[in-house]
């Protein structure tokens, strides 16, 4: 399926086959497409937790107002992001570049984020973001369909995954084969309503 179509066709699937397992190599494919998401300085601060075990699914259900496709999808995955890898020996993430760019880059990096919790909790959920497009739309060209989740307790899912400190949930993604299409859109905003030329009108 190309990009294109698999953008069109991508959508919050709720029902899923209980009888589908993913194999480990296409877990492993979907974790390593995402993994190529781009992040700010490439501090690459997504955290994927893959949740194998059937009573820990269960009580993420219970956490997420009982939402089935917690359960009852092939795969689940609990999107966290580490709000200090900046920190975390930096040259490690430019240690492949060009000395020119090491010597630039890897010095910049605590300065632009240092003291500014706000800035690295943006930071966290735009990586995230863009890591679970990268993995819905990757899913959707294997023949999956997917449902990001925000309908849950962060505190007590963390307590579930045993979140370290400095960490923070973005979102649940479960993936899987679907048994039942999502509802029709509910309806798009024409671009007139959301693009803008140089500035707000």
């Amino acid at each position: 399926m190309n990009t294109f179509d698999a953008i069109k066709e991508r959508r919050s699937v709720k029902h899923y086959d209980t009888n589908h397992k993913l194999t480990d190599d296409e877990v492993n494919q979907l974790l390593s497409l995402a993994v190529l998401s781009p992040t700010s300085f490439n501090i690459q601060n997504w955290r994927f937790v893959v949740v194998k075990e059937s009573e820990i699914r269960k009580q993420i259900r219970a956490a997420a107002w009982d939402q089935t496709q917690v359960t009852d999808s092939s795969l689940l995955i609990v999107i966290c992001a580490d709000l200090k890898s900046w920190k975390d020996n930096p040259g490690q993430y430019w240690k492949n570049a060009p000395k020119e760019a090491q010597d630039f880059l890897v010095p910049a990096i605590g300065p632009f984020y240092e003291g500014k919790e706000q800035l690295q909790r943006d930071e966290a959920m735009r990586s995230c973001g863009i890591a679970a497009q990268t993995i819905m739309l990757a899913a959707k060209s294997m023949g999956y369909d997917s449902n990001p989740m925000i309908g849950f307790d962060p505190q007590k899912v963390a307590e579930i995954i045993n979140l370290p400190k400095d960490h923070v949930i973005s979102m649940l993604m479960v993936i899987g084969k679907q048994t039942k299409p999502a509802m029709p859109r509910g309806g798009q905003l024409p671009l007139d309503n959301v693009v803008f030329t140089d500035k707000f009108s």
